[in-house]
């Protein structure tokens, strides 16, 4: 068994206890360790906000809401090294936990709120903002209750990849080392290489095979077409999610683009294109005018591929609530029981046990409940009646769901809370059309709803990772459960004032505006929801063909979730996601010295980590110039093919920097 030293975490850390066996963590009971002081609630806030910034811009840009855990955790235990603090893995696990509800907040947000913009309505500040927060709260106090069995009662038997990696970070902080200096590196090259391309204009974002003359005529004859985007910050994402999941998501994008989108285009001189369309229920003006024009491979993907895509997602996350309904009733229980008959057990319980009260939490989930009411009854809907439907609605989906999006996280640390929104959408879409409320405002008021639930489950699943760090390294559940409220009140104040800013500089409709940020989710809430609001051609095949294939894949082993989020995101936005896998798997496998090859992985983890953050960081800078007017882009060469040409060498120089840096680990490292 591998020995650890003092700052290090028990033997028995992350495997199953045996009989009569009881984890003591890193910070023991009988300590009392700095935790919440100035410092540490103030730079958990600053990392709320600048973490919320990029995680916004990141996700309306490719799909994927990078975790700030790591990033953050990494920060802090840099930050306090380079100031000379001690004792600082109390007060880190605190700007950790703080600063993380930058990626779930902003989930719960880019997934289903700029669908409104997509279908032409206008959504305030105000309404970004307390669907969010309110949401949040919903997330947080639904989580509470749950904590001792996932964390405690669970101990060994889940992963925690995420939580498991920010512990370890946390850890070598305490400890000291290099690795805040590495990490600044590297988002200063993901973020200068990301300003030039999005700022300047000196490389295109992305590569098609268009770019050889071959490739064109395979894409107008076959339909076939190939994309990768060249961004620092979506190569750092592939390393992070690794090899296997990449190949799981591109493949799903790979049966799209290359068996699907060909098949149907193979049809297009044997079918009547407008009723073809009117089929799909297409409703661009630009294709309606041109029927034909459908058949291309790029419309073939976004009105037969995503919808399929849809169906997947939506039946992957009903195979989750499926499976988690015994974790439901036994976390649950376990709730009741303390809530009728433990008066004050808060107060007697050892430190790293000490929840905020039952009744301290029933109160604010009834005061969250109450004021979700009043803001659906007089800032979304005009009538009590479908009020009180509205927010039966957020209640009761987002307590089934909770511990679907806990279960997630805490054995592939992956949520799926994007299809669980699509059927909360969709039920939400049934119930308020079955009780009078259709057209606009029925639209608004679904969206609304579902990104109350949809940041609801975000926080839930994100919640729970801080909450398993804490009980590895002794942390004060309490502490980290009530600051917990004021960072996501900073966070959603943060992604309300950049969702709508990126909405004027960008938009989110690819469809009217070819500069738009992709918003994938997003446009598969506008795909969703509009004709069951509306009284619109609804693709019921297509929703049943993807849920069929869930099925099947889940029966095989292969997970249904990833595979749909393939079909459903672009290919050149998967497509980097293998390359960064791929680098993955040749530095972690170049040497036959095993502690080398973890050396030489953690290390890339740093890499992506600073090509996420430096990169999406830039990326709102890029976005902010923009809104200001401050056009510096070299508009006579940012879409010519030298342009494309200097991507892909760019591109290239940037995965040789990362894998020759991620090479020179040591195993003392």
């Amino acid at each position: 068994m591998e020995k650890r030293d003092s700052a290090s975490l028990p033997e028995n850390a992350y495997r199953e206890l045996k009989t009569g066996e009881e984890y003591k963590p890193l910070m023991a009971a009988s300590a009392k360790p700095a935790e919440t002081t100035v410092y540490s609630v103030v730079t958990g806030l600053v990392m709320a906000v600048i973490f919320s910034a990029a995680a916004a811009y990141l996700g309306l840009k490719v799909g994927q809401v990078f975790e700030a855990a790591i990033p953050i955790a990494i920060i802090a235990a840099g930050l306090g090294n380079v100031l000379g603090k001690k004792n600082m893995l109390g007060q880190n696990v605190i700007i950790q936990s703080i600063g993380a509800c930058s990626g779930v907040i902003v989930a719960g947000a880019i997934f289903t709120l700029p669908a409104l913009y997509i279908l032409g309505l206008e959504a305030e500040f105000y309404q970004v903002f307390l669907s969010s927060l309110f949401g949040g709260l919903l997330g947080i106090v639904l989580m509470i209750p749950f904590r001792k069995y996932f964390v405690k009662e669970m101990h060994g038997k889940y992963p925690f990849p995420e939580a498991t990696a920010t512990t370890e970070v946390l850890v070598s902080g305490e400890k000291g080392g290099g690795q805040a200096k590495l990490l600044a590196v590297a988002g200063l090259v993901g973020g200068l290489y990301e300003f030039f391309a999005g700022t300047f204009g000196m490389w295109t974002e992305a590569v098609s095979t268009r770019l050889w003359q071959w490739g064109g005529v395979v894409a107008d004859k076959f339909k076939v077409v190939f994309g990768l985007n060249t961004s620092a910050a979506v190569l750092g994402l592939g390393y992070i999610v690794g090899l296997k999941y990449a190949v799981i998501i591109t493949a799903g994008s790979c049966l799209v683009w290359f068996v699907i989108v060909p098949l149907v285009g193979s049809f297009a001189g044997a079918v009547d294109p407008a009723a073809f369309a009117a089929q799909l229920g297409v409703s661009s003006g630009e294709i309606l005018a041109d029927p034909k024009s459908i058949f291309t491979a790029e419309n073939l993907f976004m009105y037969i591929g995503r919808p399929i895509g849809i169906g997947g997602i939506a039946m992957a996350g009903l195979i989750g609530i499926i499976r988690q309904a015994g974790i439901i009733r036994s976390a649950l229980g376990m709730a009741v029981r303390e809530l009728k008959g433990s008066r004050g057990a808060g107060e007697t319980t050892e430190r790293t046990q000490r929840d905020l009260s039952m009744k301290l939490i029933m109160t604010v989930l009834i005061a969250t409940l109450i004021t979700t009411f009043v803001f659906f009854r007089f800032g979304v809907l005009d009538n009590t009646m479908q009020s009180m439907v509205a927010i039966a609605i957020v209640f009761v989906i987002a307590f089934l769901f909770t511990t679907v999006a806990a279960n997630a996280i805490a054995i592939v640390g992956t949520n799926p809370v994007s299809g669980m929104t699509l059927m909360t959408l969709i039920l939400s879409s049934l119930i308020l059309a079955s009780a009078g409320l259709t057209g606009t405002s029925g639209m608004t008021a679904a969206l609304v709803i579902g990104g109350v639930v949809c940041t609801a489950l975000s926080m839930a699943g994100g919640f729970v990772t801080d909450l398993k760090i804490g009980y590895w390294l002794g942390t004060t559940p309490r502490k980290q459960e009530s600051w917990k409220f004021l960072g996501t009140l900073v966070s959603a104040a943060t992604v309300a004032g950049v969702l709508i800013i990126l909405n004027r500089t960008y938009g989110f409709d690819a469809s009217t505006n070819p500069e738009a940020l992709v918003a994938p989710q997003a446009n598969a809430m506008a795909a969703v929801i509009k004709p069951l609001m509306t009284g619109g051609q609804t693709p019921w095949i297509l929703y049943f063909a993807g849920a069929a294939l869930a099925l099947v894949l889940t029966w095989i082993g292969i997970p249904a979730l990833a595979f749909a989020l393939g079909m459903f995101i672009p290919m050149e936005l998967n497509a980097p996601l293998v390359v960064g896998g791929l680098v993955a798997q040749f530095v972690s496998t170049r040497s036959k010295d095993a502690a080398l090859n973890k050396a030489r992985a953690d290390r890339g983890t740093l890499i992506a980590s600073g090509f996420i953050a430096g990169g999406a960081l830039m990326g709102v800078v890029s976005a902010v110039l923009k809104y200001c007017d401050i056009d510096m882009a070299l508009t006579g060469w940012m879409n010519t093919r030298g342009a494309e040409w200097t991507s892909l060498a760019a591109y290239a120089a940037l995965t040789a920097y990362f894998v020759i840096h991620s090479l020179k680990a040591r195993k003392e490292e």
